[in-house]
């Protein structure tokens, strides 16, 4: 059991691809690639090299010890770093523009991708790699545009890592000059912290979360590239302030691109798509 995100590397990842009449499982083994030493653990110990009473008399033990604190500095995300550089030269070789979508469960990733995908295949090869704890929910959705697509299911992990994506497109038909979309586990603390070898992250979030999410969990939306705030159709039923929460998201990155939208109303979607399109062109 991870102590820092709570994700058991004990059950592995399993990774499903539509096939006849059901999901097929291709791999079955431990994928978690980080170690459980984490980067700035403290050790206490007891520094015995001060003295110690022994009195077998009563049967009593004491220490009269000063307590040692010694930091370990290791970096603990170093083989997932290396193993993501491995899959960032594999997407470039294959000129292929992968975004990785963020965001706490319920946000609207999936429903994005569904109406996003069919505009996308239009002009460009499009793929998808799905991550859920359980179930083929959101890849069932997604095959059923009729595109390329995996599930990873983690098991009781909470994000996905580098291993779990270079399994995962080893088992994809992957095109040139294509679009791979990453959904990742819903969850805003831990997927900030794994690079998959992606060219952009994307966070989302939604109008009935909060304004403040953003400097709540910091750490994801400064290491995003794009925001989009999903569900703005119902602004006028929510206490949200759309204007608020962009200025935190930029108090935190200010490079941070923003996007509002209703994947319901379509509101949006349009200037998104052209971003999109755009950065597909230019890669």
């Amino acid at each position: 059991m991870c102590d820092t995100c709570g994700c058991s590397s004990d059950g592995g990842a399993v990774l499903r691809k539509p096939g006849e009449s059901d999901y097929h499982v291709h791999v079955s083994e431990g994928a978690h690639g980080h170690p459980h030493t984490h980067s700035g653990e403290e050790l206490h110990a007891v520094d015995h090299h001060h003295e110690m009473h022994h009195d077998h008399g009563d049967g009593s033990h004491h220490h009269d010890g000063a307590v040692r604190k010694v930091v370990l500095e290791q970096d603990v995300l170093q083989k997932n770093n290396l193993l993501a550089e491995r899959n960032r030269g594999y997407f470039e070789a294959k000129n292929i523009f992968v975004l990785n979508f963020l965001s706490s469960p319920g946000s609207g990733k999936t429903s994005l991708l569904e109406k996003i995908i069919p505009l996308m295949q239009q002009r460009f090869p499009v793929a998808v790699i799905e991550g859920d704890q359980q179930t083929t929910n959101d890849a069932d959705r997604i095959h059923a545009l009729g595109v390329e697509v995996i599930q990873i299911n983690t098991g009781s992990g909470c994000h996905l890592d580098a291993l779990m994506v270079n399994r995962a497109i080893r088992e994809l038909d992957l095109q040139d000059n294509s679009l791979l979309c990453i959904e990742n586990v819903g969850n805003l603390v831990c997927p900030a912290l794994f690079d998959l070898g992606e060219a952009l992250k994307v966070v989302i979030i939604s109008v009935t979360e909060g304004d403040d999410k953003p400097l709540k969990y910091p750490t994801i939306f400064h290491e995003a590239d794009i925001c989009i705030l999903n569900k703005i159709d119902l602004l006028p039923y929510v206490e949200f302030d759309a204007a608020k929460c962009r200025e935190n998201a930029l108090r935190v990155n200010h490079h941070l691109e923003w996007f509002e939208v209703s994947v319901k109303s379509g509101e949006g979607l349009a200037e998104w798509q052209e971003w999109l399109e755009k950065r597909l062109v230019r890669h």
